[in-house]
């Protein structure tokens, strides 16, 4: 008896038979409608998110099993956090604020996936992911709520594999999502209205020299990047073709 692998990315719960699936299942002699209804009960829990399946496939009887391993830890946090995109500048802008409860309920999901050899480690690797994407853990940043866990703080969560937040805490969640997403506009808002003074300020100058004074004052390139004076890349051929220069003839062969 030989088995078959195929191995692709699906929208949890909503695979459908588009490619790239459908052509790889084909020449496999599968029912793809039975395939792709099994990935999909799968995969439910995972709604919205990229998840690594593998279908493996008996190439004699043409039965099959579906594997479905989870999501990076990067999808999972948005997932919890309601975002759709890390922070693009995570030290300054935080764009959301997870409890503890749902960096031990990814831990948990990621559980085989994580170099941790204990909960709490595989928790500080969660929370890790947080730093760089500009998620703060209990009200602080995931920097300083590594060093909560390292002190203690939540090892009684960490041992009940507390995973739930009540109705109330969703929604002060959401609330506490509103507010970083309404002062990251506002202060991108400031950043943009300095920028816009400072090119007015430096008439002729480079990019690069105002780019140089951007950065000495902390605005993020993101912001400043989209204002900068276009480099004229053709000035100096512009000024070799001199009024009045004839052009130079071709060598002759």
């Amino acid at each position: 008896m030989g088995t078959e692998t195929i191995e692709q990315l699906v929208q949890g719960g909503k695979a459908t038979a588009a490619p790239p699936l459908g052509p790889a299942l084909g020449p496999m002699g599968v029912n793809i409608g039975e395939v792709i209804a099994k990935i999909n009960e799968k995969t439910a829990s995972f709604n919205g998110m990229q998840v690594p399946v593998s279908i493996i496939v008996d190439t004699d009887t043409k039965a099959f099993e579906i594997e479905v391993g989870t999501p990076p830890a990067s999808a999972l946090i948005k997932s919890e956090a309601k975002i759709s995109k890390g922070s693009s500048s995570s030290a300054s802008d935080k764009v959301a604020d997870l409890k503890i409860e749902q960096t031990i309920k990814i831990a948990k999901m990621k559980e085989s996936g994580l170099l941790g050899k204990t909960l709490k480690e595989k928790v500080k690797e969660i929370i890790g992911t947080c730093v760089s994407m500009g998620v703060m853990v209990e009200g602080v940043d995931a920097k300083d709520a590594i060093a909560l866990v390292n002190e203690g703080k939540f090892d009684q969560e960490i041992k009940d594999e507390k995973t739930e937040l009540s109705a109330e805490e969703l929604k002060e969640q959401e609330a506490e999502r509103q507010k970083l997403q309404a002062e990251i506009k506002e202060r991108h808002a400031e950043f943009e209205a300095r920028v816009k003074a400072i090119v007015a300020e430096m008439p002729g100058q480079t990019a690069s020299e105002i780019k140089k004074r951007m950065q000495e004052e902390e605005i993020p390139e993101e912001i400043f990047k989209e204002f900068l004076p276009k480099e004229e890349a053709a000035a100096e051929g512009a000024e070799g073709a001199k009024e009045g220069e004839a052009p130079k003839e071709e060598e002759k062969k």
